[in-house]
């Protein structure tokens, strides 16, 4: 359990620290970042496999897994652009937004398209989200479009993952897989201002663009080893420390602005998050309790 919460920490924190990467890559635009994430993270996955010996799962790929993975790579480009974008434009206060959302999000789309029954306080939840949403969008006069962009272009991300038949490391090695040829020839050939030559560029700017697959990787791999020793609860109270992460640089480190329009709206989503997140405790708990009892009166009933 300890191994767990550390690899969790591993793969939230690096996550939450993100923008300071792509912070220190805004000379580049957010499409050659893309382009360039894509490319070094299937290298790094490639080595991954190789090291593990593990190319079975390529015989297991049929149309449907491509029809799949081709709409779950266009989610991801859907996701990072608007991330990284939205982070080297001064907006990480509303990339933290998307993320405190994805949970109600997640369970939203599983009452719609899984068919999974909501419970009364998981309504009132996404009902206190969607007034604080709601809130944004008229003391602003637009939705808040970047949170709603992030947190459904990965809600519907693990949807569709949800149904695949190919875990963390293998999907994302064919979704790279499937992306890596756009995103050379949009390198090679858009004629990208902001796309420097990996030859002839920055050394920084070089060894970070370079960088991209191993910071893909890392936190990936980590969530992974997390999810397989902590349990459901545990893992999904932790995923709020990235957004926070992310919410504390943008307001302490880079000054974004947090007005009282953006408390009342941020305040209402934090208190459907709590709801959310208590009630799952709680039942969690009581689930446990039952587990426990049902153990302990089975040997008294057989005999």
């Amino acid at each position: 359990m300890q191994r767990g919460f550390f690899y969790a920490l591993i793969a939230y924190g690096l996550w939450g620290v993100l923008p300071i990467y792509w912070k220190a890559l805004h000379t580049v635009s957010a499409a050659a970042i893309l382009g360039h994430r894509m490319i070094w993270s299937l290298v790094v996955m490639a080595a991954i496999l190789a090291m593990r010996r593990e190319w079975a799962w390529i015989k297991r790929i049929d149309r449907k897994a491509m029809l799949t993975f081709t709409a779950v790579a266009a989610l991801l480009i859907i996701n990072w652009y608007t991330y990284i974008w939205a982070v080297n434009a001064g907006f990480i206060v509303e990339t933290s937004l998307g993320y405190f959302m994805n949970p109600l999000v997640n369970v939203l789309l599983g009452g719609i398209f899984l068919g999974e029954r909501l419970r009364p306080v998981q309504k009132v939840a996404i009902a206190i989200a969607f007034s604080g949403v709601a809130y944004l969008t008229v003391s602003y006069g637009s939705l808040p479009w970047i949170g709603l962009t992030l947190a459904f272009s990965f809600g519907f991300y693990g949807l569709l993952k949800k149904t695949a038949q190919l875990n963390a490391l293998e999907g994302l090695s064919l979704e790279m897989a499937l992306l890596s040829l756009p995103a050379l020839a949009y390198l090679l050939l858009s004629g990208d201002p902001a796309s420097p030559s990996l030859l002839a560029g920055e050394p920084l700017i070089t060894m970070l663009l370079l960088g991209t697959g191993v910071i893909t990787a890392i936190p990936l791999l980590a969530f992974a080893a997390a999810a397989r020793r902590l349990t459901l609860t545990s893992l999904g109270l932790m995923q709020y420390m990235a957004p926070t992460l992310q919410f504390l640089l943008a307001v302490f480190l880079y000054g974004e602005a947090f007005t009282r329009d953006r408390a009342i709206g941020f305040a209402l989503i934090w208190m459907a998050l709590a709801l959310y997140s208590g009630e799952s405790l709680i039942r969690n708990h009581q689930r446990r309790a039952q587990r426990r009892y049902a153990a302990q009166i089975a040997p008294v009933v057989g005999k």
